[in-house]
């Protein structure tokens, strides 16, 4: 009788142990199933990287050889500012006006939120490389250019520049009238992120549009790689809070800054004000 009652006791604890194994194993089952139906629920929206092997340039830029850009950022010494300022109203233009130099000024400004005391200035370069070589090797006998390089120096903290290429999706910064205010935001990107940064910001920008604010896309080809730069102009900070929530009113905004969020290492605003000889007011 004892014999009985422990076979069957043991007999209920191998059950009761085995059915709770078979249930894990099955929760587990049930759990993978689930990952796979929503990695193929998802798929379905994500938009996927064209796998072509080609350079970003060719990609995602206009024409490698028509415009070139390069962003300049000056720190300046803060007692400094006012005479940097009046020092490059006298010299920049010039170099902008005249025919000999493949190179225009788009816009130059004061960094006003963000990094203080900093001048900002966008050059283009319309033939590319060459049309860049072509204007470093002019100003090297231009002696207004020296001296104000000279005079430069003396006020300066640090500087640093970039290449930059313009978006294929984005107009071409064009002069515009003031006021306005400007803000760069500066995106570092995951390295190999940039396609699909771009396959998402030529949909997007069409969302960003309705008050002109867009004025200019570029990425980086020399200087901090993988770096992305949206300009952007309203007319005051107002303005500017009440373009950004009218975006999310579009249906598909959402979608894409859910996407490219994880793209992005680190990012930086700047609120500009444009000098009296910026062409961008």
């Amino acid at each position: 009788m004892a014999t009985r009652v422990l076979q069957s006791s043991c007999s209920g604890l191998y059950q009761a142990k085995h059915g709770h194994f078979t249930a894990v194993i099955r929760g587990l089952s049930a759990s993978n199933n689930r990952s796979r139906e929503d990695s193929w629920f998802k798929s379905l929206f994500v938009r996927k990287v064209d796998p072509r092997k080609d350079a970003h340039s060719h990609l995602l830029a206009k024409k490698e050889d028509n415009n070139l850009y390069k962003i300049q950022f000056h720190n300046v010494k803060p007692e400094c500012l006012d005479a940097y300022n009046t020092l490059c109203a006298e010299v920049l233009p010039s170099i902008h006006r005249d025919s000999r130099y493949p190179c225009e000024l788009v816009g130059t400004w004061n960094t006003w939120y963000g990094e203080q005391d900093q001048a900002v200035h966008l050059w283009r370069y319309r033939g590319g490389y060459p049309a860049l070589t072509e204007v470093m090797n002019k100003l090297k006998s231009n002696k207004d250019f020296l001296e104000y390089r000279k005079e430069r120096g003396k006020m300066l903290l640090s500087r640093r520049n970039q290449l930059l290429l313009e978006f294929s999706f984005w107009n071409e910064p064009v002069p515009r009238d003031g006021p306005n205010i400007y803000e760069l935001r500066s995106y570092q990107l995951r390295p190999g992120t940039m396609i699909e940064w771009g396959n998402y910001w030529a949909r997007a920008i069409s969302y960003r549009q309705h008050n002109h604010e867009a004025v200019g896309g570029f990425f980086s080809q020399i200087g901090d790689l993988y770096m992305v730069h949206h300009l952007w102009a309203y007319k005051d900070l107002q303005s500017r809070e009440d373009t950004r929530n009218a975006a999310w009113q579009h249906e598909g905004w959402d979608e894409v800054v859910y996407y490219t969020v994880p793209l992005i290492q680190h990012m930086e605003s700047r609120i500009m004000i444009p000098l009296e000889a910026s062409p961008l007011q």
